[in-house]
């Protein structure tokens, strides 16, 4: 009977495989072959090289890629720190709060990023509206903060914070109250357990928080056009200029096979250390 059910699954999930295959697999597949093709060429009916991988490290297109990770991993350090706290009070503290504060943070995303950004643009700006109020209050005002490395991690912060503090929650709610309960009767300090019991317990929507929060940043351009005024390039940017106005698919092809391989073997390995079933409430 066991076996029968299996089969009946796997027919049954068949076609929507095949569909997943078709729709993800195979752009991924076509995206590799480009990357291994000759520089400026449109057709895969070419002697592979990889001169694009060249051009890469020749160029200097190594160092968009490390900018873009290094602000996706501050901010989603940052998000962590600014999102434990609230996710807690959400999970354990708020009771029927949470509901509205929910709301509050999904609505957020039925506006465009870009629309938010630029209105943080008109905001930061000088001449803006918070330099108004300053020289009204005040009588001065003060250097727009625009156009730097902070204001994008900023804006990656602002974006992606429902990506982080969701997952989160979703943790922290899987910790025991009765587990930290017993812990501070037994003499621990609220420093002890929080290293020792909500940390660990929380792991899971720890790790999914971060992927998520890292994925995302990882890929972002917006904030850095936006906010940042292009001081500073994000790989995606490159990526878009090779594919567009470059008119080098092998190029873009070989810098976005670098960034699928670097997220997705983080996300492989994080997703790999979860209880995805605890997550999903399937464990009894």
């Amino acid at each position: 009977m066991e076996k029968s059910d299996s089969r009946l699954g796997f027919l049954s999930a068949l076609p929507l495989g095949l569909v997943l295959v078709l729709s993800f697999l195979a752009p991924l597949l076509v995206i590799a072959l480009f990357a291994v093709m000759p520089q400026k060429v449109f057709s895969l009916a070419n002697t592979p090289d990889f001169s694009s991988f060249a051009v890469i490290l020749s160029q200097g297109y190594y160092k968009s890629l490390l900018w873009s990770l290094g602000m996706a991993a501050v901010s989603t350090v940052m998000l962590f720190l600014i999102c434990w706290p609230l996710a807690y009070g959400m999970a354990k503290v708020f009771n029927r709060f949470t509901l509205i504060l929910t709301i509050a943070v999904v609505m957020t995303l039925f506006v465009s990023e870009n629309i938010r950004l630029f209105g943080w643009v008109l905001t930061l700006m000088k001449g803006g509206l918070f330099e108004g109020y300053f020289r009204y209050f005040f009588g001065f005002g003060y250097d727009s903060p625009l156009y730097n490395v902070p204001v994008i991690i900023f804006g990656l912060v602002y974006v992606y914070f429902p990506f982080m503090l969701f997952p989160l929650a979703q943790g922290i709610s899987m910790v025991p109250d009765d587990a930290r309960q017993a812990a501070a009767d037994l003499g621990a300090s609220r420093w002890r357990i929080l290293w020792e019991i909500d940390l660990p317990l929380a792991a899971p929507g720890i790790v999914v928080g971060s992927l998520l929060s890292f994925v995302l940043a990882a890929g972002a351009v917006a904030e850095s056009k936006i906010l940042g005024g292009q001081v500073v390039i994000a790989i995606s940017d490159d990526i878009e200029t090779a594919f567009t106005f470059g008119q080098n698919w092998p190029l873009g092809a070989a810098l976005s096979l670098i960034l699928i391989m670097i997220i997705g073997g983080l996300a492989i390995y994080g997703v790999s250390r979860v209880d995805l079933d605890a997550i999903m409430g399937r464990k009894r």
